[in-house]
């Protein structure tokens, strides 16, 4: 029991540094760049979790595994969309390549899905954070004027430590963004060549199992 409420008090101590913190740096922009660090990380989560390749193996031997039988279930787009694609080929029909592109037409779309949104995210969170300071540091200046900082809060030092704040949580949501961001893209395109290969080798006629 008085574990339980030891770890009660533990999490109201955060909660109340943490809003202290928010405080600290003016909520009008510290609130604003916590909801774009909690809409960027939703967007970048739901990326990684949709881009699963499937099977780490060579496309073309995934294909042949595929045509004699002896696939796995599909657990990936790769898979999903060699499954899919056989399937295609496999039903005579003039102009192939269309089908093709037209049945990995979602599969494209979902690789880019969020993609601008995380964009304009990781640009606009430490452009938010320095709007925060610009806006702290004009106050600063302004309460030279009948010294109300030396008075009040500690002096020039204390108000300048207060604008940075922002930038400071401006940086902390976008600078992982930023890694993570570029991680998934380089995935992105990785699975992009994967597809193109993929039609690109059931066009050439090797559609056959192997004897």
């Amino acid at each position: 029991m008085l574990e339980k409420f030891a770890e009660a008090g533990n999490l109201v101590s955060a909660a109340q540094a943490f809003l202290d913190y928010l405080l600290q740096g003016g909520a009008l922009v510290m609130v604003p760049i916590m909801l774009i660090g909690v809409v960027l990380w939703f967007a970048l989560g739901y990326r990684w979790a949709l881009m699963r390749r499937g099977s780490r193996k060579n496309v073309r031997v995934l294909i042949r595994r595929a045509l004699d039988g002896r696939a796995n279930p599909p657990n990936g787009i790769v898979d999903e969309a060699i499954a899919r694609g056989i399937a295609i080929v496999r039903r005579p029909r003039a102009n192939l390549r269309r089908f093709l592109d037209e049945s990995f037409f979602d599969f494209q779309a979902e690789l880019k899905r969020y993609t601008t949104t995380i964009n304009v995210l990781v640009s606009i969170a430490p452009l938010m954070g320095l709007l925060g300071t610009v806006i702290g540091m004009i106050e600063t200046f302004n309460s030279l004027g009948d010294m109300t900082l030396y008075s009040q809060s500690g002096g020039i030092a204390a108000g300048i430590a207060t604008a940075l704040f922002t930038t400071q949580l401006g940086l902390v949501v976008a600078v992982p963004g930023v890694i993570a961001k570029s991680l998934l893209d380089r995935r992105q395109f990785q699975i992009e060549n994967d597809l193109t290969a993929i039609k690109d080798i059931l066009l050439s006629g090797g559609t056959e199992p192997s004897a």
